[in-house]
């Protein structure tokens, strides 16, 4: 587990000064396609027979998941993402 502490002071984008910040980890994952996108609803027809033959869901390598934490900011309380590190290898733990 990477501990990351409860508070951290660093710079906000809103404020445009270092400020101290609330921490809340978030991971990201891989979110699905627009159900209502052109590609997908032309896709989705092929499958149901209006065309030629088609190909299905081609199995695409997984990408690792991110370390991503969310900051709020104690002054303008608006938030914003950092990521702490490119791959999880360890999942990030706010400090107790």
């Amino acid at each position: 587990m990477v501990i990351v502490p409860k508070q951290v002071k660093s710079y906000c984008p809103y404020c445009k000064k270092h400020t101290v910040h609330k921490v809340k980890v978030t991971t990201s994952k891989i979110k699905p396609g627009r159900s209502m996108s052109w590609g997908t609803r032309i896709h989705e027809r092929k499958l149901k027979g209006f065309h030629g033959k088609v190909e299905g869901k081609v199995k695409v390598k997984k990408q690792g998941i991110r370390n991503r934490v969310m900051l709020e900011c104690t002054v303008c309380s608006k938030k914003h993402e950092r990521t702490i590190s490119g791959r999880m290898k360890k999942k990030a733990e706010v400090a107790k």
